[in-house]
């Protein structure tokens, strides 16, 4: 028997089952979704497999059961979760994908959203309570899809004799998995959309600048993009920084005698150290995170922002934006709300305003009534996500490109009203989980506003909106109106509220990080 809208078939028991080009797989029924985890797009990362591109995944005889998400690939301990509430499954099948997809409907191919979490390109993973994906596919009625990619040292230091990029390439690998495959669980390979937040977003403005991903998705949301890509000088500074850690050399022969997750301990401690050298790390400091994307001139031949500009991106249309108080979560997390001194706000005002003494100068006169904490808060804000992501939508149009824009405004219930509109408050929105993950934080554990739930309907509709018809419901933006989406209690459209931080950086040029920061 065949389901409506997708080509699964039901077992015995009334399970969906549906072929892939590895094998069957059998998953659930929750909710008016079939729900299939855990299906393997490549194969296991380890022994010779290990620091190379991924492979594809080993076939298997009779039907395989894709009911329990795939273990998360090796990684800095973090606050992103575990797989549905529980201890994260064991084991080295790492590249995994999860699809949700209705049980009924029009026996039309359905829009394909794909999402690429974050967490600092070395925390997280798709099994996570917060990326549980119902509520997207009821919403706009499509198939979503949810993939693990390697992480930290794994995926992205800088390793002699091993590709640059690996986590990248694990996420062109779903991709090609996503082509191949999805037509059986209802989707159209050719309605596919990518979306991601943080270092997800990262990814996604990585995979428009990539050439191995072109042609494999049309469209593309980013939010809250990083500013954070890599040349590979300071990549190699960072590996060999790495390999030292775990008394190895930097090369792949020598680092894949260390196990896994003994690597990532010594990635711990290294991401521990640099806030204390920003001499030798630079911007890096402030973020504690020795991971990016690397502007290799091969996998990544240039930086999303420059790729854009030269037209890389024109038949992808593109929602980016990101929130009001972006680094806000980072000041609670760290303890410093209300701790903030004037000597850290300099500091940190000369190390990421564009220009040094002169950027500190230029924010202080820009914001005269700011005190210390406002100022590093915004400037950090800036340098990091908003301008990033405002910079991205700008290459995207100049390249000959559509964007829509949108920056988030509503403030977070949760840490007393301490958070704002800050970092990762978009997810827990979109996907409808409160009080999962950082959504305990940000929501804390009383009733959710109904101003939240009302956001996050509108989250849902331009998302799915977008990825069926490739218009969210906000007009493009263009460069000298700046119309924006601005999402608050009562959404809005208009002229992009960060007005004073787009003119200190309209001059700036967002490139591939070395390191040190020369003197102003």
């Amino acid at each position: 028997m065949t389901t409506a809208g997708t080509d699964e078939q039901r077992d015995p028991h009334g399970a969906p089952v549906v072929r892939t080009a590895a094998g069957a797989v059998r998953g659930r029924r929750e909710g008016g979704l079939s729900v299939f985890r855990g299906i393997p797009y490549a194969a296991p990362p380890v022994g010779e497999a290990r620091f190379r591109e991924p492979r594809p995944p080993r076939p298997w005889d009779g039907v395989r059961e894709a009911y329990a998400f795939g273990p998360p690939p090796p990684q800095e301990p973090g606050f992103q979760g575990s797989a549905a509430g529980a201890d994260p499954p064991a084991g080295d099948d790492w590249l995994t994908v999860n699809v949700w997809t209705p049980e009924t409907g029009p026996r039309v191919p359905r829009p394909v959203m794909v999402w690429i979490h974050g967490g600092a390109y070395k925390l997280g993973h798709a099994g996570s309570p917060g990326f549980d994906a119902q509520h997207i596919a009821r919403a706009g009625r499509l198939v979503v899809v949810s993939l693990n990619y390697r992480l930290g040292a794994e995926g992205f230091a800088w390793i002699e004799g091993a590709p640059a990029n690996r986590g990248l390439l694990d996420q062109v690998a779903a991709l090609r998995w996503v082509r191949e495959n999805v037509a059986g669980f209802g989707g159209d390979p050719g309605r596919v959309t990518v979306f991601g937040q943080s270092a997800g977003a990262g990814s996604v403005a990585s995979l428009t600048a990539m050439p191995r991903a072109r042609g494999l998705f049309r469209r593309a949301i980013a939010q809250s993009v990083p500013g954070t890509f890599f040349s590979p000088e300071l990549a190699a500074d960072v590996g060999r920084a790495l390999a030292a850690q775990a008394g190895l050399r930097p090369t792949a022969h020598d680092l894949s005698t260390a196990d896994p997750h003994a690597l990532a301990g010594a990635s711990a401690a290294l991401s521990a150290g640099m806030a204390a050298d920003a001499d030798r790390w630079g911007l890096l400091a402030p973020t504690s995170t020795p991971y990016s994307p690397v502007v290799d001139g091969e996998v990544l031949p240039t930086t999303p922002w420059q790729a854009l500009a030269d037209g890389a991106g024109r038949d992808v249309e593109l929602v980016v934006g990101h929130t009001a108080r972006e680094y806000q979560l980072f000041v609670v997390l760290g303890g410093l709300q209300g701790r903030v001194t004037e000597e850290r706000a300099a500091g940190a005002l000369r190390l990421c305003a564009p220009g040094g003494a002169a950027g500190e100068r230029a924010y202080r006169e820009a914001f005269p009534d700011a005190g210390p904490a406002e100022l590093f808060e915004r400037v950090q804000s800036d340098w990091l996500f908003r301008m990033p992501s405002l910079r991205l939508a700008e290459a995207q149009v100049a390249g000959g490109g559509r964007a829509h824009v949108y920056e988030l405004t509503w403030p977070a219930p949760g840490a007393g009203g301490a958070l704002g509109a800050c970092h990762n408050l978009d997810v827990p929105l979109l996907f409808g989980t409160y009080h999962a993950d950082l959504g305990r934080l940000l929501f804390g554990d009383g009733e959710v506003p109904e101003a939240a739930r009302h956001l996050s309907e509108c989250f849902r509709t331009a998302w799915t909106a977008f990825a069926r018809t490739g218009d969210p419901g906000w007009p493009a933006y263009d460069p000298e109106e700046r119309r924006v989406r601005v999402l608050d209690a009562e959404p809005r459209v208009g002229r992009y509220p960060e007005e004073a931080s787009r003119r200190l950086w309209r001059d700036h040029r967002f490139g591939a990080l070395s390191g040190r920061v020369p003197p102003a």
